[in-house]
């Protein structure tokens, strides 16, 4: 039988409910926050009132996605699940290099020794210590999607990210979360995953509204994938809304691969930190934005509900390419 995997356990994918896609719930102190402090995102008890207001206005599950040593605190998200009455699904993996110090851990292990560590993030539990090291303290919470990521190009570090992301799904039939800087990379990503053996239905590629070109994005779901669009919040005046239109352009041919979320990683952000718009804006106010452009009822059950339970549910392990 599927399930999806939260930090409090496993849910029958369809108790996930109204989901965003790709979020960042808690950035502890880390480099992250040393390079850009407005990342942090360490008040349980600020998370804790921002995702009240979230359930408030019908938001049920939150996709967490910063990923091993870059702030990620498991005890920290379980407990804001409990205390905010909602699911979360913490990450294994790796980011971006810049949001290591040079010297790190994930410059230099081999792609076995990566997998290893993310299948035990899995299976087992997460580091209380995020692999922040040396000690290993496993809780009993366990990740239930593999975060990587791409800059501008591949390089030796993100073919080995990619290949150890590749067999720890393999292993364990966990789905796939990836980062593309500014929508770049998207087919490449989706040909080195396919060419690794990872079934695409559960590979989900953020932040590709951030390149809004219509033909781009068809060539990417053609292969597959989900994708999730973030930027809904971000555009200026003067530039419209690309996000809006790119859902409108896409979901009648790509009913089932379209997701949304906020990538709300700064306090900036969230109103619980004296910031806008808030984690309720794509329930609050971009849904009557999309209603207003013609979706109606089962098109947004289909982008918050029937889509993220499909593509964060596990797989059935495969075995690796030939």
């Amino acid at each position: 039988m599927t399930f999806v995997r939260t930090v409090l356990g496993d849910i029958h994918p369809s108790d996930l409910g109204v989901c965003y896609a790709h979020e960042h719930l808690i950035i502890d102190p880390s480099f992250t926050t040393h390079e850009t402090p407005d990342f942090e995102l360490s008040d349980v008890e600020l998370a804790v009132a921002e995702l009240r207001d979230f359930r408030a206005d019908g938001g049920q599950s939150l996709v967490d996605s910063m990923p091993c040593d870059s702030g990620r605190n498991v005890v920290k998200l379980a407990a804001l699940a409990q205390r905010a009455g909602v699911h979360i699904i913490a990450p294994t993996g790796l980011h971006l290099a810049k949001y290591y110090d040079p010297g790190h851990w994930g410059n230099q292990y081999t792609e076995a020794e990566l997998a290893g560590l993310f299948v035990a993030d899995i299976e087992t539990g997460i580091d209380t210590h995020d692999y922040n090291g040396p000690l290993i303290r496993r809780t009993p919470h366990r990740a239930g999607v593999i975060k990587i990521a791409t800059d501008r190009a591949f390089t030796p570090r993100e073919d080995r990210l990619f290949a150890a992301a590749a067999a720890a799904h393999r292993r364990t039939g966990a789905p796939i979360l990836t980062h593309t800087e500014q929508g770049t990379l998207g087919l490449e990503q989706v040909s080195r995953l396919r060419d690794l053996g990872v079934d695409l239905s559960h590979v989900v590629l953020s932040h590709l509204d951030r390149k809004p070109e219509v033909a781009y994005h068809c060539a990417v779901l053609a292969g597959g994938v989900k994708v999730e669009y973030d930027s809904a919040f971000r555009w200026k005046p003067g530039q419209g809304n690309p996000t809006r239109d790119l859902v409108v352009a896409l979901l009648p041919e790509f009913p089932d691969q379209i997701m949304l979320g906020m990538d709300a990683a700064r306090r900036g952000y969230w109103r619980s930190h004296g910031g806008a718009p808030g984690m309720s804006y794509l329930l609050r106010d971009f849904s009557v934005e999309l209603r207003r452009a013609g979706l109606n009822e089962a098109d947004l059950r289909r982008i918050f509900v029937t889509t993220p339970a499909a593509a964060y549910s596990f797989n059935a392990p495969a075995p690796p390419p030939p």
